[in-house]
């Protein structure tokens, strides 16, 4: 079909203010830091061969990370890793189809058993990335007329996900459970009611309430979902996340995880009752049009379950090790924002400042993601501890990051 041009100014395509690129170059803060020598991201990491517990290769130079969700230090596990390259050799490198109707293998409908009974839930579905398994499930779940109740400070994919659904969105103020009762007392009865939290919250490392909202929620009927991304693992007698820690895993209706934290892959997966599961499967636009999890992908997460769930010292271990941290800073006056998970965050008022630490640490040896306004309510120095990580890795950052904020004038 031909599209008429009559009526047309004569511009030349793309020119003046009516091109719709011309937001991106006016977009100038990566090259305004890049120009200033700070811009810390898209760092470029290589081959892990030779390299030490808890340290990445970054060119000719091996540096200690300490901005890795690998909290349980499985990425390189021999296990882990011939598990994948036994499931490529046996299926191949993917599927090259939806699980609607070709891509469906017999280690996906393994794993999503193997997950359910994990996080103490009837069925699992597994998604591509942890960001569509949040943003497929909230848009697919909820509908004009419902309600969803939120913490202020989710993670971008909920966000996403209450924004593309037709639902009624409120948010109360960061486990704030007095505010939290006031949005619940808001709904009128007839209202069908989901609330969302994340276990523990990606940037300040903290855990959400959630026997306050279990106990909230259960005279409205509303059901509760929490995104457990960054408390598998890492939480609860058997690592299965916050809600297990805090006694309230079987309460819980939905159970978000990822993959590429604790569980050393790629992908994500939600866990609830049966009818839920079935549901989105058959409805979750970004999971029936999108293709399938390769096997060694499938199969890495498998494996990294099993050692997981048969080796609960490095859970133990990981936060001993950044318990320690954590006091340790404190002692030496940094604002160490409370928490008891992996998460280790450092309050650092002025953007610039953050920038100039982290490239400095880097340039020390030590790798340390700088969080920005407003990925997080404050500028944070985000440190994350891994079962790698010894106490001799943390006094060495301790010891670098109090000389090297010293030198730089960055108050405490």
């Amino acid at each position: 079909m031909r599209v008429s041009t009559s009526g047309t100014t004569g511009k030349k395509k793309g020119s003046g203010s009516n091109d719709i690129f011309e937001k991106c170059r006016n977009f100038t803060r990566p090259s305004d830091l890049q120009s200033a020598g700070l811009y810390m991201y898209f760092e470029v990491f290589g081959e892990r061969d030779g390299c030490g517990p808890g340290e990445v290769r970054m060119g000719k130079r091996k540096v200690l990370m300490f901005g890795s969700n690998d909290y349980l230090d499985l990425i390189n596990h021999p296990k882990v890793k011939e598990a994948a390259a036994q499931a490529i050799r046996k299926y191949g490198s993917g599927c090259s189809g939806s699980r609607l109707l070709n891509g469906t293998l017999d280690v996906h409908i393994q794993l999503e058993s193997e997950l359910a009974d994990f996080v103490h839930k009837e069925a699992a579905i597994i998604f591509g990335t942890g960001f569509q398994a949040n943003y497929a499930s909230l848009s697919a779940l909820t509908e004009k007329g419902d309600v969803m109740i939120c913490d202020h400070n989710l993670h971008a994919s909920l966000v996403e996900g209450a924004l593309r659904s037709a639902a009624r969105t409120m948010r109360f103020r960061h486990n704030d459970l007095d505010h939290f009762e006031r949005c619940l007392e808001n709904c009128p009865p007839e209202d069908k009611i989901l609330i969302v939290s994340e276990g523990v919250f990606s940037m300040e490392g903290d855990i959400a309430d959630l026997r306050g909202i279990m106990k909230l929620a259960k005279p409205y009927g509303a059901r509760v979902y929490v995104d457990e991304a960054h408390g598998i693992g890492v939480l609860g007698p058997t690592g299965a996340g916050a809600a297990e820690h805090l006694g309230v895993l079987d309460d819980v209706d939905i159970v978000m995880g990822t993959f590429s934290k604790s569980l050393a892959s790629v992908g994500g997966f939600i866990a609830g009752e049966r009818a839920v599961v079935d549901y989105l499967k058959h409805t979750a636009r970004p999971f029936v049009f999108s293709a399938s999890l390769p096997a060694a992908s499938v199969a890495a997460v498998g494996a990294a379950l099993q050692i997981m769930r048969k080796e609960p010292q490095r859970r133990e271990h990981l936060l001993r090790v950044a318990h320690f941290l954590r006091e340790e800073l404190r002692a030496r006056g940094f604002n160490v924002l409370p928490g008891e998970t992996a998460i280790v965050p450092v309050v650092i008022q002025e953007e610039i400042d953050l920038c100039r630490l982290c490239k400095r640490l880097l340039e020390e040896g030590i790798y340390i993601n700088p969080v920005l306004r407003p990925a997080a309510a404050q500028n944070l120095l985000r440190i994350s501890c891994t079962a790698a990580h010894t106490e001799a890795h943390v006094e060495r950052l301790i010891e670098t990051l109090e000389r090297v904020s010293s030198e730089l004038g960055i108050p405490r």
